[in-house]
């Protein structure tokens, strides 16, 4: 492995690279979403088969990301980071180029295996390079950069819509990737040797069939209802598939997923935490625009704007919460971040008509303000506490926690918002109702609710284990190596 002096010289120079492929990892799931419309017409397909270009990228990138983490533990998180880059330069070359559905869908898988591959280990090598003193800037500023992937996607993608075609959306990815494959081969760390262990096929197939049902019908029954058949045969298949993968993971030697790794209390409260404040800062990403263009009637424009107050508060936030980890420990930060995330989802619960567009302007920044507290110590939290040659599948599952999180968020926000629109009006609904803002407002209101009571519970579960351990919490806030 490079020496230690060359790593330290080469550390920000490194994390910039990971920043730029999560980035834009992160980016491609969301920054085609506004493109859709302009694709089905240029396609000839209809929306529910365009659909697919966004979904196919989610569930690959789930059903795969674990896989990758492991692979980067028994390979060396270098190499398995650079194939992911290879991929997801070649899966973005192959959207661009192409003018069918299938081919595009089936490229899109190919970028989504590349981005597995690359947020698995991003946060494993960022953990190896940096000394602890630095480690919760570092894990913050990726934190930084996933959000604003995800935040900023449909501003991106409305620009480049607006001068130029909709494949510049994936082409714009090519020279990145290009450019950030050849730092890694110059800087990254490189592993002296390989771990003499196999990767667990059984149980990798079992979790695949298993997210692959269990995104599926949540994506899915969002257009069909979840009391489908297929829907719920999806989600039957989910389960017993989960099942026999914990089974295979109880049994075999060398398992995909060491479960025991969930026996570290941090460990696992930290990831419950990052999922719950995902569920709730997904809702609001599927809310708000509604409510800006139907409800305020914003301009797609305006409301764009208005959704890139996140973005630019947790840019700013973020690296900052990371900074204040490394010098006060970080369980402290993150119970902070949620009681400001869950004060700010009350504060949005109450959003109406007439509400002033600087009022919600405060509103979204008082939960951003709190996210931004939260996630760069979580992250911290989540990779202290593993040992190196863990390091991979730690981030891989903080990664996987992270998109499940954001796709139950958008089911159940979805869910939620209908099933009170419909019981404020008498009769089913699935979309806005013109001329009747009440309605989509009371639903609305019980979806922040919602989001508020999951962060409070996070805040809750972690007040408690600062109580009941303040001592051997801040000792592993410090990177104190947990063995299993």
């Amino acid at each position: 492995m490079k020496n230690k002096s060359v790593l330290n010289k080469n550390r920000w120079l490194i994390l910039l690279t990971v920043v730029l492929n999560t980035f834009m990892c992160c980016l491609d799931a969301s920054i085609v979403n506004v493109a859709l419309p302009v694709m089905s017409k240029e396609l000839g397909v209809n929306m529910a088969s365009i659909e697919w270009v966004v979904t196919s990228y989610l569930i690959v990138i789930s059903a795969t990301i674990l896989i990758f983490g492991r692979l980067g533990d028994i390979k060396g998180k270098t190499k398995i980071f650079q194939l992911g880059i290879i991929l997801f330069t070649i899966g973005s070359f192959l959207c661009g180029m192409t003018n069918s559905l299938l081919i595009l869908v089936m490229a899109r898988g190919i970028q989504a295996i590349g981005a597995a591959a690359t947020m698995s280990n991003s946060q494993g090598i960022a953990t190896h390079v940096f000394p602890s003193n630095e480690r919760g800037r570092a894990l913050g500023t990726i934190g930084t950069f996933v959000a604003l992937g995800a935040m900023v996607g449909p501003p991106i993608g409305g620009f480049i819509l607006s001068v130029l075609s909709w494949k510049y959306i994936f082409l714009i990815n090519v020279p990145i990737g290009i450019v950030t494959f050849i730092l890694s081969m110059k800087i990254f760390p490189k592993s002296t040797a390989e771990l003499n262990e196999r990767l667990d096929i059984k149980g990798a197939a079992f979790f695949v069939i298993s997210i692959v049902t269990l995104f599926g019908a949540l994506v899915h029954g969002q257009n069909t209802g979840y009391n489908h058949p297929i829907i719920i045969i999806g989600f039957i298949i989910s389960i017993i598939s989960l099942i026999l993968f914990i089974i295979v993971e109880n049994i075999v030697k060398l398992p995909l997923l060491q479960l025991s790794i969930f026996k570290n209390n941090l460990f696992s409260l930290s990831i419950f935490c990052g999922f719950v404040s995902f569920i709730a800062l997904s809702a609001m990403t599927i809310i708000l625009p509604f409510y800006f263009q139907d409800v305020l009637k914003l301009s797609p424009a305006i409301t764009g704007l208005f959704m890139m107050i996140s973005p630019i508060i947790l840019s700013i936030v973020a690296p900052v919460s990371g900074y204040l980890s490394d010098k006060i420990g970080s369980e402290f930060l993150t119970f902070i971040g949620l009681i400001f995330m869950s004060l700010g989802f009350i504060l949005m619960s109450n959003l109406n008509e007439n509400s002033g567009l600087i009022i919600t302007a405060m509103f979204i920044a008082i939960m951003t303000i709190g996210n931004g507290m939260f996630q760069s110590p979580n992250n911290s939290l989540v990779m202290s506490t593993v040992s190196k040659n863990k390091l991979g599948i730690a981030g891989s599952i903080n990664a996987f926690v992270r998109n499940l999180g954001m796709v139950l968020g958008v089911s159940l926000a979805t869910l939620i918002l209908y099933n009170r629109m419909s019981y404020k009006i008498g009769y089913r609904v699935t979309n806005y109702i013109e001329g009747r803002n009440d309605v989509f407002i009371y639903g609305m209101k019980y979806v922040f609710i919602g989001a508020a009571v999951l962060c409070s519970i996070g805040a809750i579960i972690t007040a408690v284990r600062l109580y009941s351990g303040k001592e051997d919490s801040e000792n592993k806030s410090k990177n104190t190596i947990e063995e299993y």
